[in-house]
């Protein structure tokens, strides 16, 4: 896939040859049954931002030292960005994601996924996130094809397989089945506007990889 890099990651990329290591995170993909199917709670950040600033994400963030865990690190990240409590038992590993090597900000980002009732009542914090939407998976991504969402890659890949799913048991009751394998995409810079990023298995993720 090629891109503009800015408007996929959020952040410049790294041509250097130091890699920057990349710091533990974790993200909740919240989900809801709405009336045409599953809903996922989405927050802006605040576009004053130095990193990723106006862009649609999963409530996270990075690992504190008192985080006993990153479902942890998880459930509190969602009740400080919108003002969702949830036990950790509820959260169901989802996938984890590490950035490109090719990122000047990385993280390894674990993803867990859980359902909430309809009357769920998120609130962003007015700092971190200033909006809250429940979207559809797919209208989120319409959005951003129009250009009417700032969305990063891993957000896309993920709504993209959110749309599948029928269901927020559905979605639940798959990520409860599966294993979860780390997934770090491979970025290749044509230059400073576009670039091509790969996912592991792909066709050209291997060319010429360092």
């Amino acid at each position: 896939m090629e891109f503009d890099p800015a408007r996929f990651t959020g952040e410049q990329l790294n041509t250097g040859e130091e890699v920057t290591p990349a710091r533990k995170a974790a993200s909740v993909i919240v989900l809801r049954e709405g009336t045409d199917g599953p809903e996922v709670l989405l927050v802006q950040r605040n576009p004053a931002s130095r990193f990723m600033g106006g862009a649609w994400v999963f409530p996270g963030g990075a690992v504190h030292s008192e985080d006993d865990s990153a479902a942890e690190t998880a459930r509190r990240e969602l009740e400080e960005e919108a003002a969702l409590a949830l036990d950790t038992s509820s959260l169901v590993p989802f996938s984890r994601w590490i950035t490109p090597k090719e990122g000047m900000v990385r993280f390894d980002t674990s993803f867990f996924v859980t359902g909430v009732p309809a009357g769920a009542d998120p609130r962003c914090d007015g700092e971190e996130c200033v909006d809250v939407r429940w979207l559809r998976p797919r209208d989120a991504l319409d959005a951003f094809a129009r250009e009417e969402m700032v969305l990063v890659f891993p957000t896309i890949k993920h709504l993209e397989q959110l749309a599948e799913f029928d269901s927020v048991d559905h979605a639940v009751d798959t990520a409860r089945g599966r294993e979860v394998e780390p997934v770090m995409p491979r970025i290749v810079v044509s230059d400073e506007h576009r670039a091509q990023i790969f996912l592991p298995g792909e066709p050209g993720y291997e060319d010429d990889a360092g």
